[in-house]
C-alpha cells in the first residue's frame, strides 16, 4: 500500500505539473497581449505610467484566465501521459499489473479538486479583481466604459431604500453605473409585497435615491401614470453600483444563487445567471471529461508509431467539444432547452464517450 501511495501522488505530481505549465503559459500570453492593447489605448487616450498599465492587465486577468482551466487540463494531462508512455514508465505500470483505471485515478482527483478550487475559490477572486480592474480604468483613461452587458434582458440589480427593496433592470450605463438608461424597476414594500413597476427613459443616481425620468408607474389595481420625475429610494452609494452592476462573468459564485433568486422573484429572466452557476457547478465534472478525453490519444506506445496523429486528433476533439458546450449554452439562453440540459449533457456525453474509447482500446 505504502508503494501504491507513492506511485499515485508521483503520478498525480506529474498532471499537476503538466497542467500548471500550460495554464502558465497561456497566462503570460494573454497577459502580453492584453498589455500592449493597454498600451495602446494609452498612447490613443492619454499617458498612463506604464506600472498602473500593467496593475490594471494583472487585475484583469484571472476573469480572462478562468476559463482556460478545462484548456489546461486537457493539454496538460495530454502532456504527462505522453511523457510517461516515452519514458516506458507506463508499460512498466502495465506490467506491474496496474489498469488505465489504475493510473488515471491520480489525475481524475487532481482534475476534481482543481475544480473545484477555479469554482469556489478563482472564480470570486476574479469577481472582485475585475470589478477593481473596471474601477482603475475608469480612474486612469478618464473614459466610462459600459458595465453592462448587451443582452437581451439588460443587467440588473437588486438594491434596498427607505421605502423597501426594489429591483432595477437597465440596457445600459454611463459615469460609472450612476447614470442609467432605458430602466425598469419592480418595486417592493417594506414586507416584501410587490407594491409598482416604474418604465423611465433613464435613471440618475444621487445622494440617498435614483431620479427617474419620464417615469410610467403602473401600480396594482390603478391606472397607470406618468411622472416628469420620479424619486426611488437606495441606500446604493457611487462606490457600491459600480460592484452591483457588472456583467454575469463579474458575480461571484457564492453570489449567483441569491441573485438568481432575485431575478425570478421579480419576473426577470435569470437565464444567463442559471447559464453561469450550472457552468460552475460542472466545472470539476468538466476538467474529469478532459482528463479522460487525453488518455484516449495519449496511452499508445511510442513503438506502435502514430502518436501525432492521435494527439492531434484529441486536440480537434477537444476543441469540437469546446464548440459543441458553447453551442449547447446559447440554445440554453436562449431558452430552446432546459437550462440544465445544456450545461450537463454535454459534459456527460464527453465522458461517456471517452469512456467507451477507452474501453475499446484497452479490452477490445
Amino acid at each position: 500500500m505504502p508503494g501504491v501511495s507513492t506511485l499515485s501522488l508521483y503520478i498525480g505530481l506529474r498532471f499537476l505539473t503538466a497542467i500548471f505549465g500550460v495554464f502558465g503559459l497561456c497566462t503570460v500570453l494573454i497577459f502580453m497581449i492584453d498589455f500592449v492593447e493597454l498600451l495602446r489605448q494609452a498612447g490613443k487616450y492619454g499617458s498612463v505610467p506604464a506600472y498602473m498599465l500593467a496593475w490594471i492587465t494583472f487585475l484583469r486577468l484571472p476573469a480572462y484566465t478562468e476559463i482556460l482551466l478545462p484548456f489546461a487540463v486537457l493539454v496538460g494531462s495530454i502532456s504527462s501521459l505522453l511523457l510517461l508512455a516515452r519514458k516506458s514508465e507506463l508499460a512498466v505500470m502495465r506490467a506491474g499489473g496496474m489498469s488505465v483505471w489504475q493510473f488515471l485515478r491520480p489525475g481524475i482527483a487532481v482534475a476534481v479538486l482543481l475544480g473545484i478550487f477555479s469554482s469556489t475559490v478563482f472564480n470570486p477572486m476574479a469577481a472582485s479583481a475585475r470589478d477593481r480592474s473596471e474601477r482603475l480604468y475608469s480612474e486612469v483613461f478618464g473614459r466610462e466604459s459600459s458595465l453592462l452587458g448587451k443582452g437581451g434582458s439588460g443587467t440588473w440589480l437588486r438594491q434596498d431604500g427607505a421605502d423597501g427593496q426594489s429591483v432595477l433592470n437597465a440596457a445600459s450605463a454611463r459615469r460609472r453605473g450612476t447614470e442609467l438608461t432605458t430602466v425598469t424597476a419592480f418595486v417592493y414594500d417594506k414586507s416584501g409585497r410587490f407594491s409598482e413597476r416604474v418604465d423611465a427613459q433613464q435613471a440618475k443616481l444621487e445622494e440617498g435615491f435614483w431620479v427617474l425620468e419620464n417615469a410610467l408607474v403602473s401600480r396594482v389595481g390603478k391606472e397607470p401614470e406618468t411622472f416628469g420625475k420620479y424619486l426611488l429610494s437606495t441606500y446604493l452609494t457611487p462606490e457600491r453600483v459600480v460592484d452591483a452592476l457588472g456583467s454575469v462573468i463579474s458575480v461571484s459564485f457564492w453570489e449567483l444563487p441569491d441573485l438568481i433568486y432575485v431575478a425570478e422573484k421579480a419576473g426577470l429572466s435569470s437565464s444567463r445567471l442559471r447559464i453561469q452557476y450550472e457552468l460552475l457547478l460542472t466545472r470539476p465534472l468538466l476538467c474529469v471529461a478532459m482528463v479522460f478525453l487525453a488518455a484516449t490519444v495519449s496511452l499508445r506506445s511510442f513503438r506502435s508509431g502514430g502518436i501525432q496523429t492521435m494527439v492531434v486528433t484529441g486536440m480537434i476533439g477537444g476543441f469540437g467539444f469546446f464548440l459543441f458546450m458553447e453551442i449547447s449554452r446559447q440554445i440554453g439562453t436562449a431558452g430552446l432547452a432546459p437550462i440544465w440540459a445544456a450545461v450537463w449533457v454535454p459534459v456527460v456525453l464527453a465522458i461517456l464517450i471517452s469512456v467507451t474509447v477507452l474501453l475499446h482500446q484497452e479490452d477490445g
